[in-house]
């Protein structure tokens, strides 16, 4: 039996590959080299899969349009294990793509029982780091847009028990708003092709939040009216439930083609070509005319204390309201990867890829990479024992906490601004 992942429960080990070759998630590689700009969160290793990024790596390559989402459930106070994801979606802002988030209020109300003035006020602080970081773009509630809830219901007409069994591992005592939750997820996913027009969607996620996305390319291949398939020498585009006089209009489209009951037949010009007229003749007859979503994939940074950084265990966390005091503390009691003795650690050093002080700089503390060479080798060699590792570590983290709490103020103004602005 397959393997599910719970979105809500689920905190996955470090065998990646694994989950990937279950899931069907490619290595973030390949299509990464199409990137005019390699990013930090890919050339460390902390972003290491994908699902048709290369359509994304492409679109900023050739500067055409594309969309990047990611929602956070306002379950409690944002901390540094939810930067990464922040992170890339700025950067994906930055380098074309039009951004939106959202703020999954009616998951937290529903699967975690949180109220909703609670909701909004922690959906305020996750914009506000947003913000600090850089965003621009569109931000939405879940509970206050009224197209997403019409998305919702119109995707929820391609989805059946069964599939949520299947990939969710739900039960009969699954309760409904439960299940609703899930199809907002989706209409999340696919709402920036709603808002905007229909272009590839990146989707950055932790490997957790899978689910969601393999629902929601299902259904969006389902809400389409046309399968566009490459053969041997020609493109098949096949009707699903289009009327017949779209199917005409792509027949009329393409001079030369051949039409039968059900599909028609075109020779003689690429795949993306047809693809993209077939997407405009939908269009034209009130289709959505869906991109799949593409999405990445990141490492986990890890707990103070081991495990994922999860606000349910307040040691493993930094959040971004604690005091000097406080953050410090956090720091020097947390694990390592150091030996159980100093005369081992000197003789052969700490093991610095799984340990979370050392992660700690990868993922956030340290932007040059020759000073995180250095801290590492400083390490494995045995140079460096761990008090004093964390001692450095903790005045880098409290000097970024510092930092960041000074932009998320100076940007506060811009949460009231533009909250809602695009309902």
């Amino acid at each position: 039996m397959a393997e599910t992942i719970n979105p809500w429960t689920s905190t996955p080990g470090e065998d990646i590959e694994r989950l990937f070759e279950e899931f069907g998630i490619e290595p973030i590689g390949p299509p990464s080299r199409d990137l005019p700009e390699l990013p930090y969160f890919i050339s460390r290793g902390i972003v290491v899969g994908q699902r048709d990024y290369g359509r994304i790596a492409s679109a900023i390559r050739d500067k055409t349009p594309f969309h990047v989402l990611t929602g956070f459930m306002p379950s409690g106070h944002p901390h540094l294990g939810h930067l990464m994801v922040m992170k890339e979606v700025v950067w994906h802002v930055q380098n074309g793509g039009s951004g939106y988030i959202a703020i999954a209020d009616r998951e937290a109300h529903a699967v975690r029982g949180i109220s909703w003035e609670d909701c909004a006020s922690y959906g305020k602080e996750y914009l506000r780091c947003l913000y600090a970081l850089g965003f621009s773009g569109k931000t939405y509630s879940q509970s206050r847009n009224r197209r997403l809830h019409d998305l919702a219901f119109e995707a929820s007409t391609k989805v059946n028990w069964s599939e949520m069994v299947a990939i969710y591992g739900f039960s009969a005592e699954t309760d409904l708003a439960h299940q609703i939750a899930v199809i907002t997820q989706v209409a999340d996913i696919l709402y920036p092709q709603i808002d905007s027009g229909p272009a590839p969607t990146l989707v950055p996620v932790g490997i957790d939040q899978d689910p969601h996305l393999r629902l929601t390319r299902g259904i969006a291949h389902k809400l389409r009216m046309f399968t566009v398939e490459e053969r041997d020498g020609y493109v098949s585009v096949r009707s699903k439930e289009a009327p017949p006089e779209a199917l005409s209009a792509v027949h009329r489209a393409f001079s030369g083609s051949r039409k039968y009951s059900g599909h028609v037949d075109i020779r003689g010009l690429p795949y993306g070509v047809v693809s993209e007229k077939v997407r405009e003749i939908e269009r034209s007859f009130g289709g959505f005319g869906f991109y799949s979503p593409s999405s990445t994939y990141h490492r986990f940074i890890p707990g103070l204390t081991g495990g994922k950084m999860s606000s349910s265990v307040p040691e493993s966390i930094i959040g971004f309201s604690e005091s000097d005091a406080a953050i410090k503390k956090k720091v020097m009691s947390a694990l390592t990867g150091g030996k159980p003795t100093l005369a081992e650690q000197k003789e052969s050093g700490g093991e610095a890829d799984t340990c979370p002080v050392f992660l700690l700089n990868l993922f956030h503390m340290v932007t040059d990479d020759a000073e995180l060479s250095d801290i590492r080798w400083r390490c494995v060699s045995g140079e460096i024992m761990c008090g004093q590792c964390k001692k450095e570590t903790a005045e880098r983290v409290l000097a970024f906490i510092r930092d960041f709490k000074e932009r998320m103020d100076e940007v506060e103004h811009l949460v009231e601004e533009r909250d809602g602005s695009d309902i």
